[in-house]
């Protein structure tokens, strides 16, 4: 079988501690990577999740709202209101409220 090279270029720190926590393992940094390589070409996925920052995870949300917001308006057949019957609307609710 063929060998190829992979270069790639990371911080320095990051590095550091990689290759000490895979002496602890007993890896060297290149047996470690070739581990992760495999498994995710066996398995056809990462080995671990991968989460969505903070920000990506309320913008996913917030469409999702919004989607679902506009589902129930065209259930309800309100979901082509124009800005000012919005308002109407929202002010007869406030008044039927008193």
């Amino acid at each position: 079988m063929g060998q190829a090279t992979l270069s790639m270029r990371v911080d320095d720190t990051l590095k550091k501690k990689f290759d000490m926590i895979c002496d602890d393992f007993g890896f060297t940094s290149t047996a470690a990577i070739t581990v992760f390589m495999k498994t995710v070409v066996r398995e056809r996925r990462i080995p671990f999740e991968i989460k969505a920052s903070g920000m990506e995870q309320i913008n996913k949300d917030a469409w999702e709202a919004f989607l679902e917001m506009r589902k129930q308006a065209a259930a309800a057949g309100v979901q082509d209101l124009t800005l000012e019957e919005i308002n109407a609307e929202i002010q007869k609710a406030r008044n039927e409220e008193r």
